[in-house]
């Protein structure tokens, strides 16, 4: 099964997504992207995922044309942005899926609170996408 998940700058939450789905189940084919990727990952939500047991530290943040040519059995948005923007992947896609979060690299405040954000996202991540595995994803396979 392949799996894209999409966000605009894929720094964080696509990869934090990324990152659980293939700590759930390692057979899945995962990637993640952005609609206009960054070209790196967020320090933060390296460091809020190593908390959370999961290594995403070797992940690259991709330009989503990298993958338009591909077929997907699910392309997933995490954010407003790329759900909008997103590109159409004329038919090479079983599922497409919206999942929104906030991002918590637009955090401001104490860097208690910012640390924070980035704790909540990252928990709100995993549990939406454990739930997405566990029903519909793990049964499909």
């Amino acid at each position: 099964m392949k799996i894209l998940i999409l966000c605009t700058g894929n720094s964080c939450r696509s990869q934090m997504a990324h990152g659980f789905l293939q700590s759930f189940d390692p057979n899945l084919t995962v990637c993640s992207a952005g609609t206009e990727a960054s070209g790196r990952l967020n320090e933060k939500a390296v460091a809020a995922m190593k908390e959370a047991g999961v290594d995403i530290s070797h992940h690259t943040s991709d330009p989503v044309e990298k993958y338009l040519a591909e077929e997907w059995d699910y392309v997933i948005t995490v954010c407003g942005g790329a759900n909008e923007s997103c590109p159409s992947f004329e038919g090479k896609v079983k599922h497409r899926l919206h999942m929104g979060f906030d991002d918590p690299s637009h955090a401001v405040g104490t860097e208690e609170f910012v640390w924070s954000e980035f704790r909540r996202v990252r928990d709100e991540i995993k549990d939406a996408f454990w739930k997405l595995y566990s029903e519909k994803i793990k049964s499909s396979k």
